[in-house]
């Protein structure tokens, strides 16, 4: 039986609009490094990746000043609208590398404080299940429902006991993930994460659970955290 290889896509065609910048979030820099770079060393440099495929804007003129951009590891393709379109642009893109019982892990390209025991542990957990999964962190907020008033009121207290929060890497099989959100896209489904288009083809992904500490930079403070918990890591 062949063993299944590893691809990594990291989708980099959003442009970040929370952030106020002349330019996408995944091109800012912490210490003088842009964040897809931080990203794609951290997953790359421990992970067993046959090849990591990056969907980029179609107007993108960063990348090319990319450190990445010399990595032989690293592709890159056109991406589209939405972060579903990407994903299954960049799994198209690599088809003919792949196969359907390969896996193929998905990681934000503004998330670059992943752990590589967190990465492992992902693979090591899900390498014989027949779905995949995702990491995830249990929430530990008190979580209130909010009613539609302006200002809004408190309508319930929800109990957050089995609720997590979708992290990334995702990882599941190159043909089941494929097949999934041309699905969900066909359907008009909307799509936040991979998980959530395994979940509508009638899929049941794991939760691996992950740090905390596996920042997505959205908002303008989140760039100081993250240098701090790089800088800790």
């Amino acid at each position: 039986m062949v063993k299944p290889r590893f691809w990594l896509v990291v989708p980099a065609a959003g442009i970040g609009q929370r952030m106020g910048s002349e330019c996408p979030k995944q091109y800012l820099k912490i210490q003088n490094r842009y964040i897809l770079d931080i990203t794609l060393s951290r997953l790359l440099d421990n992970g067993p990746f046959e090849a990591c495929m990056v969907p980029l804007n179609a107007r993108d003129h960063w990348w090319p000043g990319c450190e990445s951009a010399q990595d032989d590891r690293v592709q890159t393709c056109t991406g589209g609208t939405e972060r579903a379109d990407s994903v299954l642009a960049a799994l198209e893109a690599l088809a003919e590398q792949a196969t359907d019982t390969d896996w193929v892990l998905v990681h934000d390209a503004a998330r670059p404080c992943l752990h590589a025991h967190d990465l492992s542990n992902l693979i090591d957990s899900l390498s014989d299940h027949p779905v995949g999964g995702l990491l995830a962190a249990p929430v530990a907020d008190t979580l209130k429902q909010a009613s539609g008033d302006q200002p809004p009121a408190v309508e319930a207290t929800i109990d957050r006991r089995q609720l997590w929060r979708a992290l990334t890497p995702q990882m599941f099989r190159f043909g089941a993930l494929r097949s999934a959100l041309s699905q969900c896209l066909e359907n008009d489904q909307p799509v936040t994460d991979e998980s959530s288009a395994m979940e509508f083809s009638g899929n049941m992904p794991v939760l691996v659970e992950g740090r905390p500490d596996n920042l997505k930079i959205t908002v303008p403070s989140d760039l100081g955290l993250a240098e701090f918990i790089l800088g800790r890591q």
